[in-house]
């Protein structure tokens, strides 16, 4: 098959998985693959190239929950184990994989395709991608693998991934970032929009932490990176804030700290709003992510 062609169908979807990735545009079959097939959990490893390292406890112990009373509604898929008969390895869906075990499921639905590394790879990103569970960190790894593993280009993976070029090319810029900023961005304490200011900054790491504990927007950031930490940041007029009290100004602050946006709290009576002010798309997209994950 020619590669450029299973490129641009990886780029649809874990859908294909199904059926349609592997079908040239005249065939009219799709290629035979196990459904639904129930196998041992203790069958199927983890696969150590997953692009997603973070499963937290909260996000764990809910599936686990859900597992218990509903069982696995979805498959995971899987690839079988070269030289090892009857042993698979995750390609997709190790979360669930992993609150099955939790839930003390024997045995799980699989989907089983038979791909090599590159393939399993770049649908492990793409799924991932699609479910907005790689934080910006997993996600810039996951393209440098495919870089240096198997010679793409970052045109290649705008288009496996489905991404723009520019949105890939921003992302591996994160990685040049030091580890404890790195770190913020893994935990959602700094966002991608403000990571970036820092990428060419003497030092981010200092001005990583004045940005959050500032609650500082993405063009604040960019003019505090600018004048190398220096200069006082202007600071938005915050909103009534003569007329709320310590605690819902301690509430602002530490939401903002959270989420590395400015947040405001208006209550009033019985109810009020949160606000969470973002400066461009980029942070927009960051906030949908996060409230889906």
């Amino acid at each position: 098959m020619n590669e450029d062609l299973s490129k641009k169908r990886l780029g649809r979807g874990l859908a294909a998985l199904i059926g349609e990735m592997d079908r040239l545009p005249d065939e009219t079959t799709p290629p035979v693959a196990t459904l639904d097939r129930q196998i041992p959990i203790e069958f199927i490893s983890r696969n150590p190239r997953n692009p997603r390292r973070l499963f937290t406890e909260a996000d764990l112990e809910d599936l686990t929950q859900s597992i218990r009373k509903h069982g696995i509604v979805q498959p995971v898929v899987v690839r079988p184990v070269e030289g090892s008969p009857d042993r698979y390895e995750l390609i997709a869906g190790e979360r669930r994989w992993r609150a099955a075990q939790r839930a003390g499921i024997t045995t799980v639905p699989v989907i089983i395709r038979e791909v090599n590394d590159r393939v399993a790879l770049e649908l492990a990103i793409i799924e991932n991608v699609q479910r907005a569970d790689l934080n910006p960190i997993e996600e810039g790894m996951g393209y440098q693998q495919l870089i240096d593993d198997h010679e793409y280009t970052q045109a290649d993976l705008a288009q496996v991934i489905g991404k723009s070029r520019s949105h890939v090319a921003n992302t591996l810029r994160l990685l040049k970032l030091p580890d404890p900023v790195r770190d913020m961005i893994t935990n959602g304490a700094l966002s991608a929009g403000h990571a970036r200011t820092l990428i060419t900054a003497e030092n981010p790491g200092a001005l990583a932490d004045r940005i959050v504990r500032d609650g500082l927007s993405v063009r604040q950031a960019e003019a505090l990176a600018q004048s190398g930490g220096d200069k006082p940041v202007a600071k938005s007029k915050p909103e009534r804030d003569h007329e709320k009290d310590a605690d819902t100004r301690a509430l602002e602050k530490l939401l903002s700290d959270v989420t590395g946006m400015r947040v405001t709290v208006n209550h009033q009576n019985r109810g009020g709003d949160v606000r969470i002010h973002y400066a461009t798309l980029e942070q927009l997209d960051e906030i949908c992510r996060r409230l889906q994950s």
